[in-house]
């Protein structure tokens, strides 16, 4: 129900992100990083204008004249288990599958544990309830877990920030269990008695 509300806003603002080179601060976005990145974007558009049950309504372009620019494309998709939503992209394409309210549940435990990535979530809701259930029945599915905020954006040294699964070990650069990450421990041991003999004392 909340997807008629918020369609027609989120497709104006997204039609209206401004692109460009990132040295002109009137831009809100870049490129992506490299033809590489530029190719896999190119893919998953041309799939979704090609494919049944893949909407794409907003963006849905991309031009690598000069740079590789995708803009940014949101895909509204009908089926909850396409790849869309498994796999990882690292750009500007958001996919959005709307379900009826009451399979709220349904769809978060299929949510869950659809893809091998966890690297952040994040849960919009004013109920604190939900967000309570959801905190729980998604703990193992983001690294880091965003409430009524977005999942990205995070500045090392400020929070901490790292994934699970596939996404990476979990101890998240800014706190100070990553710092075990970057030590060698050494162990040393000095006897001050040493033995005198080879045999066990159990053997007389």
């Amino acid at each position: 129900s909340l997807w008629k509300i918020i369609k027609d806003d989120l497709v104006t603002i997204t039609d209206g992100l401004s692109m460009g080179p990132v040295t002109d601060l009137s831009n809100f976005m870049g490129a992506v990083i490299d033809d590489r990145a530029f190719a896999k974007h190119k893919a998953v558009i041309d799939r979704a204008h090609a494919t049944a049950g893949l909407d794409i309504v907003a963006g849905g372009t991309y031009d690598d004249s000069e740079g590789w620019f995708v803009r940014p494309t949101i895909i509204e998709s009908n089926d909850p288990t396409d790849r869309i939503f498994t796999e990882e992209y690292f750009g500007p394409i958001l996919s959005v599958h709307v379900y009826p309210d009451g399979q709220f549940r349904k769809v978060m435990a299929q949510m869950e544990s659809s893809s091998p990535y966890a690297l952040t979530g994040s849960i919009i809701a004013q109920d604190r309830a939900v967000i309570a259930e959801a905190m729980q029945a998604l703990r193992f599915a983001a690294g880091n877990f965003y409430i009524n905020d977005k999942p990205t954006g995070a500045v090392v040294g400020q929070q901490p920030f790292g994934g699970g699964r596939a996404s990476g070990t979990n101890d998240k650069a800014g706190a100070p269990q990553n710092l075990l990450r970057w030590t060698s421990p050494r162990s040393i041991k000095e006897t001050f008695v040493p033995p005198t003999s080879h045999a066990y004392p159990h053997m007389g």
